[in-house]
């Protein structure tokens, strides 16, 4: 089979404008980015917001692999099924991140023959949203830094200075770094760190903004250090607000692109699930509903990550009610939920499919308990063995799980009209919606429901960083927004090592920081990386660019 980019690269994409037009778009409300890519205008937005919604999908998975397991994949492939079958959907993705497409993972815009087009456009720089909001991030941290430098007059500590720069990028050498070196006239020197453009809180501001108005609302309440005095101040403060929002006033307006099959797809926005919320933006879902019949969106890593996110944070802040949800398993990940190294997981296990497929019962469990429909996509990888196929079916079915095996990888749309069967079945079951904790709960308790009820902890221990940090929000009068968990997406568990369906483990809380803007807490627990590292072998080893302009290696 031809790999994914070759696959891309010989795919005859239709002109943005045609794709468009199939949901009724006109030309005149896409501004375009060469070809093949369009922002959709504020115009399309005021002129659909009275339509009718459509039904709302959420495509999810298990504990994955190293490598994940194909939940964009499943989603776009699902999107073209739909339109083999006759429906009118849209599929809504959030943008790769850089720091993935040239690390371990790869690009993010599915793969084989269910895929997100222009490929190479969209792993890379796309049309802007990635670098907008590393600006708007750096320009906040720039005038604080400009504000301590000429006087200080709102009496910043500088040691206690909250936003940190950051980069679409896996550098660990810029974790931790002293600023203001040189002199008098290079700055203050301080402690200050990097964190990847997609953990910052602009991104996460950006993905949940309702509009320009509230942009702005959000970033203005972004909390970005203490005084000395142990006063709050936020980027307001600094007179920030404005210009952050100027930078970011077209990278608000939702991507649109084209599935392998050219059928439409939205990218907007592109939060990790394991240290931000992990969703596309807010106005992406928003109008895919208008504009479509069905809508059928992502949400990063397993369940107990994106999921939980999407339908805690998401859903509560846009009102947004969820039809079904698709929950993707794999052979192979659950192979190595049952403890087979990730190198030996294309090789037929029936012992260790059998121990780790524990590990499937409980996202299909967790994701009942919020009151909407449930299928399992069973995502078939060539090396799947047909009785280890069948194993994970019997198992569904004495779950009473509905499920499909897809093979949109390999066959596109048509091999996902059995999926996209049950999933309009299941559209059609009552929703009966509702998050996992209430908000006027204290932190503490809603970090426990979350620790209990989806990941199966029997205790959650705070240290006294993370004792300290809750009082503080506390303080703040923050303590009814939600929750935003931070935690490894190999494990229910915050131990990587702990894999399948632990038991009897405890939740350790290291830390907890408020984002105001966005509107939510985020609760560290583990050992979370806001800034990745490369691995000895960076996928960046194997991409390079021939004279021609044609791109390789990417994947």
């Amino acid at each position: 089979m031809l790999s994914d980019i070759e696959i891309a690269q010989q795919a005859k994409l239709l002109p943005i404008k045609d794709v468009a037009a199939q949901i009724g778009i006109s030309e005149d409300e896409l501004e375009f980015y060469g070809k093949y890519k369009a922002k959709l205008s504020d115009e399309l937005s005021e002129r659909v917001k009275d339509n009718p919604d459509g039904k709302l999908i959420l495509v999810t998975a298990i504990n994955p692999t190293p490598a994940g397991e194909g939940k964009t994949t499943t989603t776009a492939g699902l999107g073209q099924a739909m339109a083999k079958i006759g429906k009118k959907a849209i599929i809504a993705l959030r943008e790769p991140s850089l720091g993935p497409v040239f690390g371990i993972k790869g690009g993010a815009a599915g793969g084989g023959y269910a895929q997100v087009l222009p490929m190479e456009d969209i792993n890379l720089h796309f049309t802007g949203d990635m670098h907008a909001i590393t600006s708007a991030n750096n320009l906040c941290c720039a005038m604080l830094d400009n504000h301590l430098q000429q006087g200080n007059t709102l009496g910043i500590d500088p040691r206690r200075v909250l936003i940190k720069r950051c980069l679409d990028m896996n550098d660990r050498a810029l974790r931790n770094i002293v600023v203001g070196m040189g002199g008098k006239v290079n700055g203050v020197p301080r402690e200050d760190h990097f964190i990847i453009t997609v953990a910052s809180e602009v991104m996460a501001i950006l993905c949940l903004a309702s509009d320009i108005d509230d942009l702005k609302r959000r970033l203005g309440n972004m909390l970005v250090a203490y005084t000395y005095s142990d006063e709050p101040v936020y980027a307001r403060d600094l007179q920030a607000d404005g210009a952050m929002t100027a930078l970011l006033k077209d990278a608000i307006k939702p991507n649109l692109v084209q599935t392998l099959e050219s059928t439409p797809a939205i990218m907007h926005g592109g939060p990790f699930a394991n240290i931000a919320h992990g969703c596309n933006s807010v106005r992406a879902t928003k109008l895919a509903l208008k504009l479509a019949d069905y809508c059928i969106t992502e949400a990063g890593f397993g369940s107990d990550l994106g999921a939980e996110k999407f339908l805690d944070i998401k859903c509560r802040y846009a009102g947004l009610k969820p039809s079904a949800i698709v929950v993707v398993a794999t052979c192979r990940a659950l192979k190595y939920n049952g403890g087979v190294p990730k190198t030996e997981v294309s090789k037929e296990n029936l012992d260790a499919l059998q121990s780790g497929i524990v590990n499937l019962g409980v996202h299909i469990e967790n994701m009942r308990k919020y009151g909407v429909p449930v299928v399992v996509a069973i995502n078939r990888f060539g090396t799947d063995s047909d009785e280890e196929l069948k194993f994970i079916e019997q198992y569904c079915r004495e779950k009473g799980a509905d499920f499909a095996l897809s093979e949109v990888f390999g066959k596109g749309g048509e091999g996902g009209i059995a999926l996209a069967e049950k999933v309009v079945e299941a559209c059609e079951r009552p929703s009966d919606f509702i998050p996992i904790y209430d908000i006027n709960m204290t932190v503490k308790e809603k970090i426990e429901t979350v620790a209990k009820r989806i990941y199966g902890a029997s205790k959650v221990n705070y240290t006294a960083a993370a004792e300290k940090a809750i009082a503080q929000v506390q303080k703040l009068g923050a303590d009814k927004l939600p929750v935003c968990m931070a935690k490894t997406q190999y494990s229910l568990s915050d131990n990587p090592a702990l894999l399948g369906a632990p038991q009897d483990f405890a939740i350790t809380v290291r830390n907890v920081t408020l984002s105001n803007g966005a509107g939510f807490t985020v609760v560290y627990t583990g050992d979370i990386m806001t800034m990745p590292g490369l691995p000895k072998v960076p996928a960046a080893h194997n991409i390079d660019v021939e004279n021609s302009g044609k791109i390789t290696g990417l994947f």
